[in-house]
């Protein structure tokens, strides 16, 4: 029979935004629970009387709960059901169904299982972009949503409101604001980082509150691409805590944090505590507490003068108020706090006072991670205690908490920036939200900047200051005495801040502290670097469906059937699967490779070339465009001619080849190398976009639209006379480099050009996708008469590489120009600009020892070399020399030829066409290969074949 639910101790019996008519079990360290709907984890283990959560990373020492949100520097727990997340803030874990966690000390363990899990993206393009669901947050989205602006507001918590999610005023807002046509509300979504022209990545937790019972087409986590034409900050401000002996004991907590836990979740921290501060937010939290049943036994601040009201309102709740007073230490016991020692004016050093909790507020750090992200200025303000925004950005506005204006119930710290002005006038142009806590008249006492107590040195060792990272005031210490005065440099010698907060609590703080140990004013040590992402985000998230299958997304050729059937053994080229070889009667691939190359010398065979680059380029500046990216002249081609054409850096060196057909007269077809088509489309956008955008040109990828089918060798004419009767496919009739376009059956458009890859006769074949296997079918089969032999990559590298053809990639490695290659034809002296023309006026571009493409036959008529084989001098007693051997070069490809009976290769040597006919030697293992340095072209140098 199942127990009644009895409240725990520190739940108190109303209140929060919790669903107390509901419970839910969890489990946390094998120990079974109950929350309710509404809670986080952190604030279901605080109602259970847990304050330990793990131990930290480096010491093993007891940590606990010191935030109520992303402030949380220490408890971290690793989710294990019903989603698993190996490390993750218990502040920021919904409490669901089925929910399994336990404590982990500072690093996670990845789990071995699959994550079953769905994430996914959205993109948004909204005029307003409002960072923050707070009352300067939603003040500014509404007035932007009567403007008629397409709004978008996203918000980390899932309760709009920020401080004030109780507040009456709220509710009203957020109905109004949602009522809007063109608005949307996104919560539980944090804005993790600012960049470049209005963009923000968010991510939105969808599902974790869920638990089991959460629908499988409904992602877990999304991330959100968001593009704004204007963006406001409404990020709030983080507590900032004082550092103390002893002050990462379980029970040591953010004073907001404790008061944030009681207004949301109904939930008391400890029972009895003393509060430690320098400024006047503390008071409130205080008095929230004590009024709800927390017994604040004292208030010590460090100032020496606090306003009248304050203590008189302390006085009325039995609470002691102590100025000029410190926390010296925290007094714990099994792990957690049980008292803290004070120093008081008038009263014994070592004062201790007993409490199971300790509160602390330093004050508060706008949260300017977004601003200072999108490079916004921050300034330390003397008034403020804090680093607040200045300046402006374009487009960018940033208000309330976030610009230094601190709002804690009753009590307002002004900015800089005017922030109070702010609030009136948001207050004046809104009206009808009067509930929104209104500015005392009575000026609030700055608060005192004070970044930790003075301590001696062996309470140092014991004052934290990045409680995740368990680095102390000792470890600021020592980084300036090894001659760090940078606070960049403090932050990689001690690793403050690099843990999972980001030094949201302890950044601050070890600027302060390391500002006082050099004896220079904060604002001149200034902070570290507010980084992306703001929260850890997963990286399945940033994955999204980028994962398994579609990490790397197969790509399949339309008769990718055809080639499966026919045993093919496949290669990945550029995501496509290509036909590497097809072996026969348990070939290996290179008698597979010999016999395929053979039969395309000698009689003809058909190469699924689908996976190309196909690029539209088309516009009334198409030819411009295409001669500013070639090396070589593509206005003068002729409509229906084809060119063979490079393209080059703006260094002067090979980014890819392949061939142009012309259309019209404004019109051209690109054909790319397969594993630089996409590469190549977003080579000519950038060009397009950033230096010529009065080009009139568009450029669109129909790779997936067509097919290609070369059809090569001696026989090839015959083969594709036959499945097209109406083209005439003579010499005479079909020059090579031309193009020419016929029909497929009825009415099937099928483009067919005159060119080679291999040296051999051939015809390349285009249609339709949807049309390919049909046509595939019929070139097979009127070639079966001829033997026609269907060949892979494999077989088209040594074919291409018999004539001397570079690929791009293999044959070149970044540092090579058209000229090394042997290709000066290929760049035009008459354009007066293209992209890499003036750097081949470089000498270091045209020196004679650069390295060049040249073949290689090893003198034993045998051995194949190794390819990336390195190349050195002939050495004449056929001993490798001693170390360093110079390096002339290196071996790019290698092949064993069907048609020259023998091993050949191409290779890269300094100074190679200067070395034709010379002996160099290739270390393979122990044994030089003695070679000699040849032309690239091996078969047919005349060019007869070509034309049959």
């Amino acid at each position: 029979m199942t127990q009644p639910y009895r409240v725990p101790a520190h739940r108190v019996p109303e209140g929060g935004r919790i669903d107390r008519d509901r419970a839910i079990e969890f489990t946390f360290d094998g120990t079974t629970y109950t929350g309710h709907p509404g809670d986080t984890l952190a604030s279901a283990l605080l109602a259970n009387g847990i304050r330990t959560i793990t131990t930290s990373v480096n010491l093993g020492r007891p940590r606990g709960i010191t935030g109520s949100w992303a402030e949380d520097a220490t408890a971290q727990v690793g989710v294990d059901a019903p989603f698993v997340e190996p490390m993750v803030p218990a502040t920021t874990v919904d409490l669901c169904p089925g929910l399994a966690a336990h404590g982990v000390p500072g690093w996670g363990k990845l789990s071995a299982d699959p994550d079953p899990a769905r994430y996914d993206s959205l993109h948004h393009h909204p005029d307003v972009l409002v960072v923050g669901a707070g009352a300067a947050g939603l003040m500014a989205a509404l007035m932007a949503a009567r403007a008629g602006c397409t709004v978008l507001m996203v918000d980390e918590r899932s309760d709009p409101g920020g401080a004030s999610p109780w507040a009456s005023w709220v509710q009203g807002a957020v109905d109004e604001f949602d009522a809007y046509p063109r608005t949307t509300r996104l919560t539980r979504t944090t804005a993790f980082g600012g960049y470049d022209d209005g963009f923000v990545l968010a991510v939105e937790r969808r599902t974790d509150h869920l638990g089991s019972d959460a629908p499988a087409h409904i992602s877990r986590q999304r991330v959100h691409r968001i593009r704004a034409r204007r963006i406001v900050i409404a990020t709030g401000a983080h507590e900032r805590p004082i550092v103390f002996a002893d002050n990462d004991l379980p029970g040591v907590t953010l004073t907001g944090a404790a008061a944030d836990y009681l207004r949301r979740f109904g939930v008391l921290v400890g029972t009895s505590s003393v509060v430690f501060t320098a400024c006047d937010s503390a008071y409130d939290a205080a008095f929230t507490l004590a009024t709800a049943g927390m017994t604040v036994r004292a208030i010590v601040d460090v100032r020496p003068v606090v306003s009248r009201d304050l203590t008189e309102r302390a006085q009325h709740l039995g609470i002691d108020v102590h100025t000029s007073g410190m926390v010296l230490r925290a007094v714990g016991e099994g792990g957690a706090v049980t008292g803290a020692e004070l120093s008081l004016p008038g009263q014994p050093a070592g004062t201790i006072v007993d409490c199971d909790t300790l509160l602390t507020s330093g004050g508060w750090n706008p949260a300017v991670h977004l601003w200072s992200q999108l490079r916004g200025a921050i300034a330390f303000d003397e008034h403020a205690g804090a680093f607040v925004p200045t300046g402006d950005l374009p487009n960018v506005e940033i208000v309330g908490a976030a610009n230094g204006l601190v709002t804690t119930g009753a009590c307002l710290t002004d900015g800089r920036r005017g922030g109070l002005a702010a609030l009136r006038s948001l207050r004046h142009t809104l009206p009808e939200y009067r509930g929104v806590p209104r500015v005392d008249e009575r000026t609030p006492a700055a608060p005192a900047v004070c970044w930790r107590v003075p301590a001696e040195a062996s309470s140092a060792t014991t004052s934290f200051v990045d409680l995740q990272r368990d680095a102390t005031v000792a470890d600021i210490a020592r980084a300036i005495g090894a001659g760090m005065r940078s606070v960049e440099h403090v932050k990689r010698y001690t690793t403050i801040g690099t843990g999972h907060d980001q030094g949201k609590t302890s950044g601050i703080v070890a600027s302060g502290i390391t500002a006082e140990l050099l004896g220079i004013g904060i604002g001149d040590a200034g902070t570290t670097t507010f980084r992306p992402p703001y929260t850890p985000v997963s990286f399945a998230a940033l994955a999204g469906r980028d994962r398994g299958a579609l990490y790397d997304p197969v790509r399949r050729t339309p008769i990718h059937d055809w080639h499966v059937e026919r045993g093919a053994v496949f290669e990945d080229v550029g995501q496509w699967k290509r036909p590497r070889y097809y072996p026969r009667g348990g070939e290996d691939m290179e008698s597979a490779v010999l016999r395929e190359c053979g039969a395309v010398r000698s009689g003809v065979g058909i190469l699924d070339g689908s996976t190309l680059g196909v690029i539209d380029v088309a516009g009334p500046d198409a030819p411009r465009f295409l001669d500013l990216l070639y090396t070589n002249m593509m206005s003068s081609l002729a409509v229906g001619k084809v060119r063979y054409g490079v393209m080059c850096g703006p260094d002067g060196m090979v980014r890819d080849d392949g061939t142009v057909l012309r259309d019209a007269d404004d019109r051209y077809t690109v054909y790319t190398t397969t594993g630089n088509a996409a590469a190549i489309l977003d080579w000519m956008e950038e060009w397009h976009q950033t230096e010529w955008p009065e080009l009139r040109v568009w450029t669109t990828s129909v790779t997936d639209q067509v097919a290609t089918f070369p059809v090569v060798g001696p026989r090839s004419r015959d083969v594709v006379g036959a499945v097209f009767a109406e083209l005439d496919v003579s010499n005479e009739a079909f020059e090579f480099m031309g193009w020419r376009d016929t029909t497929f059956g009825a009415d099937v458009p099928v483009r067919i050009a005159r060119i080679s890859f291999s040296g051999e006769l051939a015809f390349e074949v285009n249609v339709g996708a949807g049309h390919a296997p049909a046509v595939w079918r019929a070139l097979v089969e009127a070639g079966e008469p001829y033997g026609i032999t269907p060949y892979g990559t494999e077989t088209m590298h040594v074919l291409r590489a018999e004539k001397g053809y570079p690929i791009i990639g293999q044959d070149t490695d970044g540092t090579v120009s058209p000229h090394d290659l042997g290709m000066s034809w290929a760049v035009s002296k008459k354009k007066p600009d293209f992209i890499g023309k003036r750097s081949f006026a470089r000498a270091s571009n045209t020196a004679a020892d650069r390295k060049q493409l040249v073949g290689l036959l090893p003198t034993d008529g045998s051995t194949r070399l190794p390819e990336g084989s390195q190349i050195i001098d002939h050495s004449g007693d056929r001993t490798l020399p001693p170390p360093p051997v110079p390096m002339l070069g290196h071996v790019t490809s290698s092949y064993r030829s069907a048609e020259l009976g023998r091993p050949f290769a191409l290779a890269l040597v300094k100074g190679g066409q200067a070395r034709l006919g010379d002996r160099l030697d290739v270390p393979i293992g122990d044994v030089l290969c003695e070679v000699e340095v040849t032309s690239t072209v091996f078969v047919d140098p005349e060019g007869a074949r070509r034309d049959g």
